[in-house]
């Protein structure tokens, strides 16, 4: 019969054959890749050429001062202004139906465009002119929209 197992010797490589056995495998994995170690060394090259390498190179170096530069301009008021500016319109995009939106958008492109007309005719409306045109459907719907806009706007201004 064999002899049973009583100690199991673990095998200690050397810093010279752990470097050699590490270069082996890199060597195997380059081979295996070649056509992207080439493109990889391309890249790198027109990198270097343009002057974009050294840039990221100094950039990466500087990073310390870059973030904080960054983060103080950041940190800016104008900065934080815009930003919860813009966090306060999206979340009242969200409120607001996009169909609503979309024939605001249309009625406010058509009104430029008839604004414009109207700039091209230098007549002076008369208060007549003014009182007969509430009487026309398209300036009556405008006026009671814009009425129904003042009057939720101050509403939402007297909220606190």
């Amino acid at each position: 019969m064999a002899k049973p197992i009583t100690k199991i010797e673990k095998l200690v490589l050397t810093e010279e054959e752990e470097q050699e056995r590490t270069l082996q495998e890199m060597l195997h994995e380059l081979s295996k890749n070649v056509g992207g170690v080439k493109e990889t060394m391309t890249l790198l090259q027109e990198l270097h050429k343009s002057g974009i390498l050294g840039a990221v190179n100094h950039l990466v170096e500087a990073k310390e001062d870059v973030t904080e530069i960054a983060v103080e301009q950041m940190l800016r008021p104008p900065v934080t202004n815009a930003i919860n500016n813009a966090m306060a319109a999206a979340g009242a995009l969200t409120d607001i139906n996009p169909q609503t939106t979309e024939k605001l958008a249309s009625g406010f492109a058509k009104g430029l465009q008839k604004a414009e007309e109207g700039l091209k005719e230098e007549k002076k409306i008369s208060m007549f002119e003014l009182a007969r045109s509430l009487k026309d459907p398209d300036v009556n719907r405008a006026i009671k929209f814009s009425l129904n806009l003042l009057k939720g706007v101050g509403e939402g201004l007297n909220e606190k």
